[in-house]
């Protein structure tokens, strides 16, 4: 199945009812312009919306009463699919006529996902702007609000948790500021859906100024915290991320030894996007190192987005994939860190790579 997933993360689907199932995510915070898929019984979030997606060689059929269809490769079946139906809370809106699906998404079969402020101050400055996020694009196009309050985000877990299952939350933000980057906002809206309902929850920013907030952020309610690398090697974060790349490496590192005795081996994380030119061994060596932190690299393959200076850029072939899964499963496992002992968030969830299923 690994081989599979990995496979079709990779080249991407095409779609013969692209309404099938709950809908595609078009732009804005990742997964983007992906859409929600089940195999062999794991739901994975596969890009259908990119430019590549369209020349790939599966095609997932037509639905049938069930809800399931065959996925072929090159016109020959390979497996049976289904889609997650649309949840819900998407149907509902806030008392000031907000649909709920604007303040919060679900990913995967069973995780809520909001980015909290839906701006960030390096977006609008291509010299520092991150070249592959889309952040500001759903929020142009109407698709969501920029601030997301506490009272809103509380609202809509009660009825994601009620309405659709929802096992767990990951909160993230745009970096609003270079000091507390997020930390605050962070704080008042897990607190928020703490109050409202029982729901593991990971936030998720840069490391801020002060390794205090990561006790703030416990004691709001935060049960997991990621803070993403994406690019592992100086050249290469300088080239996609010239703001964020400020942050170094090992002010990451810093940073993750810091957060884990506050949260716990396992429960920190970051993403780690490849094929954006770190090499396969660059990336193994930081995980490495990780690891021995008690952070879990949460490895992911990179997926371009349509509007943004990567749309083009290359994703990295399933080989490439299975070259890094394959023993960073096998490193995982011997530390004892696990995708399911994962309290909340994207290693948990783990749909949008087939990493977990290399945790044997």
């Amino acid at each position: 199945m690994e081989h599979l997933i990995t496979e079709i993360q990779s080249r991407g689907l095409r779609l013969a009812d692209p309404d099938a199932g709950a809908p595609s995510r078009r732009g804005g915070a990742g997964p983007s312009d992906h859409k929600a898929v089940t195999v062999e019984g794991r739901t994975v979030m596969v890009p259908v919306l990119t430019g590549h997606a369209q020349d790939s060689p599966f095609l997932a059929g037509i639905p049938d009463a069930t809800g399931g269809t065959l996925l072929q490769r090159d016109g020959v079946a390979v497996a049976r699919i289904s889609f997650p139906r649309a949840p819900r809370f998407y149907k509902l809106q806030t008392f000031d006529g907000i649909p709920y699906w604007k303040i919060a998404q679900l990913h995967g079969a069973d995780v809520l996902a909001t980015t909290v402020l839906q701006t960030c101050v390096r977006y609008g400055n291509r010299r520092t702007a991150c070249q592959f996020c889309a952040i500001g694009d759903s929020l142009a196009g109407g698709r969501t609000i920029n601030r997301k309050t506490p009272e809103q985000l509380a609202e809509v877990a009660r009825a994601a948790v009620l309405l659709d299952g929802v096992k767990h939350m990951v909160m993230t933000t745009g970096t609003p500021n270079f000091k507390d980057r997020g930390a605050e906002l962070l704080c008042e809206s897990a607190f928020a859906v703490k109050a409202a309902v029982d729901l593991p929850i990971q936030v998720q920013c840069e490391p801020p100024d002060d390794p205090a907030w990561f006790a703030r952020l416990k004691a709001a309610g935060a049960d997991a915290l990621g803070m993403h690398l994406e690019a592992v090697t100086p050249h290469v974060r300088e080239r996609i991320m010239p703001g964020k790349a400020s942050i170094g490496v090992d002010q990451y590192l810093e940073a993750f030894a810091a957060a884990v005795p506050v949260f716990g081996r396992g429960q920190v994380s970051t993403y780690i996007l490849a094929g954006l030119g770190d090499t396969a061994e660059a990336i193994l060596d930081l995980c490495e190192r990780l690891i021995a932190l008690g952070v879990y690299p949460f490895v992911v393959p990179f997926v371009p987005v349509g509007g943004t200076p990567l749309a083009n850029h290359p994703a990295p072939d399933a080989a490439f994939m299975r070259e890094l899964l394959r023993p960073l499963g096998t490193m995982l496992v011997n530390a004892g860190l696990r995708s399911a002992d994962i309290k909340a968030g994207c290693g948990k969830c783990g749909a949008c790579s087939s990493l977990s299923a290399y945790e044997r």
